[in-house]
């Protein structure tokens, strides 16, 4: 399971830099290919006029030209209503909390962390958790009922009973069944939209603690616990 992208600015545009040269377009417009065919009607051989075939088969090239400006246009314009749309699918999205696959959960200055796994059946699930130098924190049980979603929360405090400070913290899940085989667990952590950044392949997601999210990591809208 891929785990949230750490670089906000990874697959993002940015402006180039440098002093802007004045580049002539390398291929031929409308205005410039009408240009050419007036040229050559103009300076044709009288004794050799142009053919009727390749007049014609000009006109044709001509047509195609100003089909292909057309095209060019309402993909411009396409383009532009997508990324309104991005826009607004972004700001719908700050302020409320998703679930996204995480190798670490973050911790706030009061409340709990929450999230889910997928059981593989009944049993018992052992979360672990650890600070940045590796040190387990906590550990929490939950058991599963059966194969499927299984909520967890950590709520914030650590072995002794002591308010972990706010932050990030790594997080490992293991389903123990019945029989005692153990089986690694992919977790999922619930995290609030801070904010959304819009990249040249889709919107990243800000959320506080765990970094940025491309879009398609969301795997629900809303808390996974209540």
């Amino acid at each position: 399971m891929a785990t949230i992208n750490g670089d906000p600015f990874a697959a993002i545009n940015t402006a180039t830099t440098g002093t802007p040269t004045n580049k002539k377009p390398e291929n031929l417009g409308q205005a410039d290919f009408m240009r050419l065919m007036t040229e050559q009607l103009k300076h044709q051989d009288p004794l050799k006029p142009l053919s009727n075939s390749e007049f014609i088969g000009q006109l044709a090239q001509f047509s195609t030209v100003q089909g292909i400006s057309d095209l060019n246009t309402t993909v411009g314009g396409f383009t532009s209503a997508l990324t309104g749309d991005q826009v607004l699918k972004g700001a719908s999205l700050v302020g409320h909390s998703v679930l996204v696959p995480s190798k670490t959960i973050a911790l706030p200055a009061s409340g709990n962390a929450s999230g889910l796994v997928m059981a593989p059946g009944a049993g018992t699930v052992k979360f672990e958790i650890k600070d940045a130098s590796g040190v387990v924190v906590d550990t929490v049980e939950v058991e599963a009922t059966g194969k499927g979603e299984t909520p967890y929360v950590w709520d914030g405090l650590k072995a002794n009973g002591e308010r972990a400070p706010a932050g990030a913290y790594s997080i490992t899940a293991q389903h123990v069944a019945s029989d005692g085989t153990g089986t690694e667990l992919n977790t999922y952590v619930d995290a609030t939209v801070e904010s959304v950044t819009i990249g040249s392949d889709g919107l990243y997601l800000n959320l506080p603690g765990l970094g940025t999210a491309p879009l398609d990591y969301v795997l629900r809208i809303g808390k996974s616990t209540t």
